[in-house]
């Protein structure tokens, strides 16, 4: 509902989708990214309506069975109700308030359980003191167990814990018929309209996203510590490029031309013309694909300031590199590759005490034909190439890949099957600890974020998360 408020729909219209980043990108044409966006927005509501069905499922009571069917019919009704909105913002705070004390009560809950284990501790200690300082000891223990109850009892009655299934269910079903008339309502005429299917492959659909976001983290990193980049730094950064820039850099940096001299300060300025709008949408592609377990977050934040701050209503799809077309996204990311080659190259001589001259393009030196034909005749490596340079891009195109051994490695392939090396994979091999020393530019993970495999039957795995699975259906 956040998201579908007049305030986001304006900062969509007029921000989000005009801006570089979704121009350059995805589409420079404004009524197919509000037709992607509507079609994300359906997407979402898709996904809700998906949970209220099945925990009409799960109901006593026959009439909320089924609710797939009453959801179909509301396609065809998209006149707006003003009585039906100002009823859904009305329940929608109250739900919202009931939530702040269900996410309250399990705090709670958790303080509870620790008073008790205190206690219990306190009574098996008790031989090991005098009379008089256990009877003092477990008295303030006894009392401050006996308000911690009081409290949990009091928030039980306040929030979700103590309402019928069906009592919610009838919310909740009047929330999405109020969701379907609001995102036609937002999008008009582009709504229902899903986006023309072209040949050019998006990353999301490829599951490449997350992917491409960690290599321009990794380039705006080394960007920042030029002066001072570790060989096996680079190496990695080369290692997990796709394939298509791994076979296209070695002609792009012969080929690289400049127009004049250029100093690492300008080197650095010419790179974040395009870094200053990439690594935002990197960065927002990160948080979107770890915002899976955006629901414990948000009860661990607490208040509804940080809520707000926090919840993920401010970030949509297509400010991620999900849409990013994935051809344009390596030609900006083989353009910084090659910029980054001469960045460190210059840095490096500035720091030798400027032995090198600045960067100059091959074509502008006199002797240029003269090496190329060496070149091709085998006789010397290219002469914009240092001896690690060469040995480096070698090792590019050579090493083998294993699967396993590169979380970068595995991306080379279309299939996204997640192994027990993956990022994303339950395994003990990824902890923080270990994950710090393996890789120079980890993708930070709430602790609070769960690590699911849903290779199982996934209704079940649901109805056991939302512990509704021993509630018997009529």
């Amino acid at each position: 509902m956040q998201s579908l408020s007049k305030e986001s729909v304006r900062r969509l219209k007029e921000e989000v989708l005009p801006s570089e980043g979704v121009q350059c990108l995805i589409s420079k044409d404004m009524d197919e990214l509000l037709r992607i966006a509507a079609a994300d927005k359906r997407d979402e509501l898709k996904v809700f309506s998906g949970e209220v069905v099945r925990f009409g499922n799960r109901c006593k009571d026959p009439q909320w069975h089924n609710l797939d069917r009453y959801f179909e019919k509301l396609e065809s009704e998209l006149l707006p109700q003003k009585q039906l909105k100002e009823e859904a913002e009305t329940v929608m705070q109250k739900l919202m308030t009931l939530v702040q004390y269900t996410a309250e009560l399990y705090h709670e809950l958790h303080a509870l359980d620790r008073f008790e284990q205190d206690y219990r501790r306190k009574l098996q200690e008790e031989d090991n003191s005098n009379a008089a300082q256990r009877g003092d000891g477990l008295a303030i223990l006894r009392a401050e167990l006996k308000s911690q109850r009081k409290h949990v009892r009091s928030l039980k009655k306040k929030s979700l814990w103590s309402k019928i299934l069906e009592e919610v269910m009838e919310k909740l079903v009047d929330i999405v018929h109020f969701l379907h008339l609001e995102i036609h309502d937002a999008f008009g005429s582009t709504d229902g309209e899903r986006p023309v299917k072209t040949n050019h492959q998006k990353l999301g659909s490829s599951g490449l996203a997350l992917h491409y976001a960690n290599i321009i983290t990794q380039i705006d990193t080394l960007v920042t510590r030029s002066s001072s980049v570790p060989p096996n730094t680079r190496d990695t950064l080369y290692q997990g490029l796709p394939p298509t820039i791994k076979s296209a850099l070695r002609s792009k940096l012969q080929s690289f031309q400049l127009k004049e001299e250029l100093t690492v300060p300008q080197i650095k300025a010419e790179m974040e013309k395009t870094l200053h709008w990439l690594v935002p949408i990197a960065a927002n592609t990160t948080k979107a694909h770890h915002g899976f377990g955006w629901v414990g977050e948000w009860a661990n934040t607490g208040s509804e300031v940080n809520r707000k701050a926090a919840g993920p209503a401010d970030l949509i799809r297509i400010e991620t590199l999900h849409h990013a077309n994935k051809e344009k996204t390596e030609f900006y990311i083989l353009e910084l590759v090659v910029w980054l080659h001469h960045l460190v190259s210059q840095s490096r001589a500035a720091t030798n005490g400027g032995i090198r001259s600045p960067v100059k393009s091959p074509i502008c030196s006199p002797n240029q034909k003269t090496m190329q034909l060496s070149t091709h005749k085998g006789n010397s490596p290219s002469p914009t190439l240092t001896v690690e340079d060469q040995q480096m891009l070698r090792d590019v195109s050579k090493r083998k890949l294993t699967p396993g051994i590169s979380k970068s490695q595995e991306f080379d392939t279309a299939k996204t099957r997640l192994s027990k090396h993956h990022r994303l994979s339950k395994s003990s091999s990824h902890s923080p600890t270990s994950e710090s020393k393996k890789d120079p530019f980890p993708i930070r993970r709430p602790s609070s974020v769960p690590v699911i495999d849903f290779d199982i039957d996934r209704i079940k795995a649901l109805d056991v998360i939302d512990r509704v699975d021993t509630i018997r259906s009529v």
